[in-house]
């Protein structure tokens, strides 16, 4: 009997479990990562000359739920067109019957990763800025994310920021009909009608409920009430919570909560975003994005209330090489009068 090494079992275990892309216009080059529910794979968009990932379902679905979440996480980011959010090119069926997504390639690093080489506060409060402002847009287009978390977020190698992942979303609100829409799993948007010879994609599939109880998230970036299962509350300030633990990480370094000091203004604003009770919260991303801000620019935090004596800090430290320039020839005059009188 002749045994397979551990390296031709997973060669052969990676042959297996990839997509059938025959009669489709993608050209598979090599496996990405495994996500929860499907695999994505870097693969050629022989068409358009350009490089694509293909998330693809991978495991048991005899119901069709995965499949539909698959879809409707796709349907989801096919309405939000934003720089900071990963752009949805085409979904469907593959010929061997798995429901896949095709989107933009994105080449950089995870937040976690990209962290590591910012050393000056500003830097990273630069990146978070970035992220509230792709989760603001999808707040506007009534999308709630619901697992914000470093490992969701890329940085490109110019410095663009992606909020990635948008599996577990809610829909908050239909804008464009101005309906109300059920909870999405994952997501996505209608995909294009197939060009000849390509395999027919599956008409969108009606959103599944969500009930209260089931506890959907991160633990450590989960808010208080996603952990106790209130998914019908859920609304804007989920996600302020997860930005305010996310924050909470940019500043210290380490895994969400740990880490260095982090300075008392910017330590309300945390403190303010993962308030257990929502009330205690940012109303949006939006206000959360503004106070961080106002620290950049030096001026009052709303959760930060001002004092004179933080007033006067905050002059000192915009302006505090003129201030010392000041003092020093202050002090130069004063002496120089103290030795020419005796």
């Amino acid at each position: 009997m002749t045994w397979l090494s551990d390296a031709a079992v997973e060669r052969l275990r990676e042959a297996a479990e990839s997509p059938d892309l025959t009669g489709t216009r993608f050209l598979l080059l090599h496996r990405i990562g495994r996500g929860g529910m499907g695999a994505v794979f870097l693969a050629e968009d022989q068409t358009l000359g350009r490089r694509v990932a293909l998330k693809v379902l991978d495991v048991p679905d005899e119901a069709g739920d995965l499949a539909a979440r698959l879809l409707r996480e796709a349907r989801i980011l096919a309405k939000l067109e934003h720089p900071g959010i990963v752009p949805v090119h085409d979904a469907g069926t593959l010929p061997d019957g798995r429901v896949f997504y095709a989107m933009k390639y994105v080449e950089g690093s995870r937040l976690e990763e990209h962290a590591r080489t910012l050393q000056a506060a500003p830097d990273r409060l630069r990146i978070f800025e970035k992220i509230c402002d792709a989760v603001a847009f999808a707040h506007s287009r009534g999308v709630l994310h619901r697992d914000l978390k470093p490992e969701n977020i890329m940085v490109g190698p110019f410095g663009e920021v992606l909020v990635m992942d948008w599996g577990v979303a809610k829909i908050l609100r239909e804008p464009a009909t101005g309906h109300t829409a059920a909870e999405a799993s994952p997501t996505v948007a209608h995909a294009a009608a197939p060009s000849p010879g390509e395999p027919a994609r599956p008409a969108a599939p009606a959103p599944p409920d969500t009930r209260d109880g089931a506890v959907i998230g991160t633990p450590g970036y989960m808010s208080p009430e996603q952990a106790r299962g209130e998914a019908s509350s859920l609304d804007e300030r989920t996600d302020v919570y997860a930005l305010g633990m996310i924050l909470r990480f940019l500043l210290g370094g380490g895994a969400a909560g740990s880490g260095g000091t982090i300075p008392a203004p910017l330590a309300a604003v945390c403190a303010k975003a993962t308030s257990a009770d929502p009330a205690g919260r940012y109303d949006s991303v939006a206000a959360l994005a503004a106070d961080v801000a106002r620290y950049l620019d030096g001026l009052p935090l709303e959760a930060y209330p001002d004092t004179l004596f933080r007033r006067a800090q905050r002059i000192f430290d915009r302006h505090q090489l003129v201030i010392w320039l000041v003092l020093a020839y202050v002090v130069t005059r004063v002496l120089l009068i103290f030795f020419a009188r005796h």
